[in-house]
């Protein structure tokens, strides 16, 4: 009982130096409002209200109607454009596709030749450009098919149909504002434990409790469930109030599970920070070591991009890091709803890698106060 009142009272400790550090009160208020609202918010995946020049020169009605298929909110209504000014608004770069009709294409179409129709893409706007030019090819190929009347005279053998269960609109920041909470935490776990030890290691404060009746696995302890109590709360509120109250992401799953599974991933990262922590001698050391571990649990974790495209023994790799495993568990609790019995392997493998992250950071600890 003595020890766990050691653990209590240090960690009350860690939190009344949080509560009067400004900095890392006002870096926690921003990481979970400001930080997870505003790429939500703004994010776009795929084409959206995309800039469009129609040059007519047929003036036909099949050309008025292509002119037409191009709708918000993927596209912006086609400005009509002379021909002579085509390559001037391609040079400035005032719009992303620039879409030229040729003279007599209705004509040709219907004497059966294969008129083309040409598309200037400013390639510059990455991801609009490369997504966009497929959507213009696929609703001009479905508009000239049912023009020609070849829509109805050979149907497909087999249609596909598509339905969103979640997400019917396929907004991708709902998924952007759940994936910046997981780097978020990832981030302060690391950083709010690691920058906690050397703090008292700068000030002096760590040689006190040192001549304390304290043990290393007190002060570790105590250090890991005051700033898991911190992050987990924030996470929640998060959740709440920005997530769900402002971006107005209906969240599928239990947040009491998702809750526990965050604390339990803060375990493992947090004595990944304290680990950090003993290795540096300063806290700007600690920050230059702390770049090249998190930018790959946070690159490399399957929230930017799917771990299936990574290359095989990369994916192996990994399987090794907690962060892997809360992005699997964020995605499977939040959005599917799903309950221990479906994600209770990524449960094990996190508390797993947890235990092996504690005790190395334990051993580490204990050999860095000695020395």
């Amino acid at each position: 009982m003595h020890k766990f009142a050691h653990i209590l009272r240090l960690g009350i400790k860690e939190l009344t130096s949080l509560r009067h550090d400004s900095v890392l009160l006002l870096f926690l208020f921003y990481a979970f409002t400001v930080a997870i609202y505003m790429p939500a918010a703004g994010s776009v995946i795929g084409v959206h209200n995309a800039s469009v020049a129609f040059v007519d020169e047929d003036h036909s009605s099949l050309s008025r109607q292509l002119a037409e298929a191009l709708q918000p909110p993927e596209f912006q209504t086609p400005t009509p454009l002379a021909y002579d000014q085509l390559d001037r608004v391609m040079d400035s770069g005032e719009y992303t596709f620039v879409i030229n009709v040729p003279a007599n294409f209705q004509a040709d179409l219907l004497a059966g030749r294969q008129p083309g129709v040409q598309v200037n893409v400013d390639a510059t706007a990455m991801s609009q450009a490369f997504m966009g030019a497929g959507y213009i090819g696929r609703i001009f190929q479905r508009e000239l098919l049912t023009y020609s009347g070849q829509a109805a005279a050979s149907p497909t053998p087999a249609l596909l149909t598509t339905r969103a269960l979640f997400n019917t609109n396929l907004e991708g920041g709902w998924f952007l504002a759940v994936i910046q909470i997981v780097n978020n935490i990832t981030i302060l776990a690391i950083i709010l434990t690691g920058t906690a030890l050397l703090r008292e290691r700068e000030h002096g404060t760590l040689d006190h409790l040192l001549v304390l009746p304290l043990t290393a696995l007190e002060i570790m302890l105590a250090k890991i469930w005051s700033n898991m109590l911190v992050v987990v709360l924030c996470t929640w509120l998060s959740l709440e109030v920005v997530v769900k109250g402002l971006l107005g992401v209906p969240l599928a799953g239990s947040l009491s599970l998702f809750l526990l599974v965050t604390a339990l991933y803060l375990f493992a990262s947090t004595a990944l920070g304290i680990f950090l922590a003993t290795l540096a001698r300063s806290t700007p050391q600690f920050g230059l070591l702390a770049i090249p571990v998190i930018i790959p649990m946070l690159l490399l974790s399957g929230g930017s991009t799917p771990l299936d495209s990574m290359p095989e023994w990369l994916q192996w790799v990994m399987q090794g890091s907690p962060s892997t495993h809360f992005v699997s568990l964020s995605a499977a609790i939040l959005f599917r709803d799903a309950g221990v019995s479906v994600v209770w392997p990524d449960l094990l493998a996190l508390a797993g890698i947890g235990l092996v992250f504690f005790a190395v950071a334990l051993a580490r600890f204990r050999k860095s106060l000695a020395s």
